[in-house]
């Protein structure tokens, strides 16, 4: 007698079965410059395997941005990165800290390179803001996924 091959459950597309999707990843990292590039790695491969590669630019220089606010404006030891796919056409970025200074965002002069951060991250995202929690806070920026 012959026994059927086992069924295989077909490899998942990115395509517009995607959009009914809601996805999370998060990590901890250490407070150290290194952090910011591997943040950014985290949320590249997070919006290219959900099939939203298109908000990857955008993505990296936000959470390298919040990162880079973390790591130089609290004496954290530790962040939580997180990227969420709230819903089919948002995405949120964050970034968690045990600091209880909540963000400001600098208005610069000319080419005064300190202090853009935020102003960056609210160029690029639909909106951003802040969370504040008993441990801290998380500081978060949101993008629009456009329409599959």
């Amino acid at each position: 007698m012959d026994i059927p091959a086992p069924r295989r459950r077909p490899r998942e597309r990115h395509d517009q079965t995607h959009c009914n999707r809601i996805a999370r990843l998060h990590r901890t990292l250490p407070c150290e410059p290194e952090t910011a590039r591997r943040a950014r790695r985290l949320v590249s491969a997070a919006l290219n395997t959900w099939g939203i590669g298109e908000l990857a630019d955008a993505g990296t220089l936000i959470v390298y941005e919040l990162v880079s606010n973390a790591i130089r404006r609290t004496s954290c030891r530790l962040v939580r990165v997180s990227v969420q796919r709230v819903t089919n056409d948002l995405v949120r970025i964050g970034v968690t800290d045990k600091s209880h200074a909540l963000p400001k965002m600098d208005r610069v002069a000319g080419g005064d390179e300190p202090g853009r951060g935020l102003v960056l991250v609210e160029a690029l995202s639909h909106r951003w803001g802040y969370d504040e929690m008993r441990s801290g806070k998380t500081v978060w920026a949101e993008l629009v996924v456009s329409a599959c």
